[in-house]
């Protein structure tokens, strides 16, 4: 069953967290993971609101983790660690 990788971000550091996107887009990609939505539009409804909302769509929720527990994603991570506040939830998708 696919997957959704969800992140909510407010960017702090717009040039460290540029890197982090390329390398990570990289990575995600290397999973089998496709992006459904990246920083476009959105209206917030309840909940905190965070500026940049991303979601990308695996093959399984195993795949999911793999991508981010990789070295590669993890080296693209060492540049959003001081550059954004996020949130990030892995939720497997309904038949």
């Amino acid at each position: 069953m696919s997957a959704l990788w969800i992140a909510h971000v407010d960017v702090t550091n717009p040039d460290a967290y540029g890197e982090y996107a390329k390398r990570a887009t990289t990575a995600i990609a290397a999973h089998g993971g496709v992006f459904l939505a990246r920083a476009g539009r959105y209206v917030q409804l309840e909940g905190r609101d965070r500026a940049r909302n991303v979601v990308a769509r695996f093959p399984s929720l195993e795949a999911a983790q793999e991508c981010y527990y990789s070295a590669e994603y993890q080296e693209a991570l060492g540049f959003a660690k001081n550059a954004a506040e996020r949130d990030l939830v892995i939720v497997e998708e309904v038949e």
